[in-house]
């Protein structure tokens, strides 16, 4: 056997070798995939964490996914797969990631520990995803990434990270990627050895399901991460110059695009027109709220001020309480001290009679009166109606005690006034 011959035998035998194992690999994987996707269909999202983790992550030399031609400890097992397989792979990690992240903190510390689910969670919210899959799926080669990888990369960013700044841009490197390959030698030798093993091409929009991948690319980057970074320009010009679109999706991009903006827009008028109505309203309620505390603070003071005029009666009660008890005490002592017969009849002044003098006195006084009245009644009429007041009074004076002395008081001096008028009638009578 020539030396040629040799050579071309050990070349085959290698390659039959290297193929025997990573068709034995990939098997591994598809089984490993298989498995992973039936717990996390019935929510196991922990176990089914643990089972993809092995050929997502850098393997360990006793891993049964390790390859006799592998040197680079940082690539997964999932690198070394078919394009359908590590498609399959990375599309369910990304999404069994999306799922894990939206347990939210208190159910996700349950299931994965707090630092666990914080670092899962950190892998969307700062961008880092990125980077693991392309270091380890694609051995670090950005442009090799598959691109439905890609458009599940930028949907779990554009969903979990606060700012698309980091999303556009590495959007822009893969698309630049695509557009002008890189030329490193042994980037392309390990690229076509790997195109080789999976007997498949890479980005390429030879098939119509590679162009619906790039339709879902463009759609992304221009309707949804160059808008959430206000580039609305930036959009409507690369739609404008991209060789993917034919002119009726152009005219459908860009039509979207301008529905985006006008949206936007509105959304913009409603949120100030919101914030305007919640403006408003906590004015009011400030308003209402401070009416309330006046006339809670007015129904205090008059609460206080009719407390404090209950407690003056209170108090003006009890003050004259004691002075009218005392008074009572006080007479109840003179009652007390008082013989019981002086109790049943009070003592009365003993009233001596008027003696005959007076009587004939007041008779001779009635008399004269009467005979001078009589010479002056045609003068003077109103004479009669005194007279018969001073009977009147007369009369009452000696029909009741009690009466007669305050009566006999008040009419002396009635009396006198007659007797002064009488005297004058019969002095002019006489001249």
């Amino acid at each position: 056997m020539s030396y040629e011959d040799s050579l071309s035998s050990q070349y085959l035998t290698s390659s039959i070798s290297s193929l025997s194992s990573a068709r034995a690999q990939s098997s591994q994987i598809a089984r490993t995939y298989r498995q992973a996707a039936q717990l996390f269909l019935t929510r196991r999202l922990y176990e089914a964490l643990s089972t993809i983790d092995p050929i997502i992550s850098p393997e360990a030399p006793d891993s049964l996914f390790q390859q006799d031609d592998q040197t680079d400890r940082n690539v997964a097992p999932v690198a070394f797969a078919s394009k359908t397989s590590r498609v399959k792979v990375w599309s369910f990690y990304l999404t069994l990631l999306n799922a894990i992240i939206e347990l939210g903190p208190e159910e996700g510390k349950l299931v994965f520990g707090n630092t666990k689910w914080r670092e899962l969670a950190s892998y969307a919210r700062t961008g880092t995803i990125w980077d693991l899959v392309v270091k380890q799926g694609y051995q670090g080669h950005e442009g090799t990434v598959d691109a439905e990888v890609v458009v599940n990369l930028a949907t779990l960013l554009l969903a979990h990270m606060p700012s698309q700044k980091l999303n556009q841009q590495r959007l822009e490197t893969y698309l630049s990627a695509l557009s002008n390959p890189s030329f490193d030698i042994a980037a392309h030798l390990e690229a076509s050895q790997q195109s080789m093993r999976n007997s498949s091409h890479h980005n390429g929009t030879s098939t119509p399901r590679d162009l619906n991948t790039r339709l879902k690319l463009l759609e992304l980057y221009t309707l949804h991460v160059l808008p959430q970074n206000d580039e609305w320009d930036y959009a409507r010009d690369f739609i404008s110059m991209s060789e993917v679109l034919d002119d009726e999706r152009r005219d459908a991009f860009l039509q979207a695009l301008h529905t985006l903006k006008e949206e936007r827009a509105l959304d913009g008028i409603r949120e100030k027109e919101l914030q305007r109505r919640q403006d408003e309203e906590m004015q009011q309620r400030r308003l209402e709220d401070e009416r309330r505390r006046k006339e809670e603070a007015r129904a205090e003071q008059e609460r206080r001020r009719r407390e404090a005029d209950e407690r003056s009666r209170t108090a003006g009660s009890q003050n004259r309480t004691p002075s009218a008890s005392s008074n009572n005490n006080a007479r109840a002592g003179q009652t007390n001290r008082t013989p019981p017969a002086s109790r049943a009849k009070p003592p009365q002044k003993k009233v001596t009679p008027p003696s005959p003098r007076v009587y004939r006195s007041i008779f001779a006084s009635m008399q004269a009166a009467i005979l001078n009245a009589r010479k002056s009644l045609s003068q003077n009429p109103m004479m009669l109606l005194r007279f018969v007041l001073f009977l009147m009074a007369f009369t009452l004076a000696f029909a009741r005690r009690d009466v007669r002395d305050r009566v006999k008081r008040s009419l002396q001096g009635g009396l006198h006034k007659v007797q002064r008028t009488i005297g004058m009638g019969v002095k002019v009578s006489y001249i």
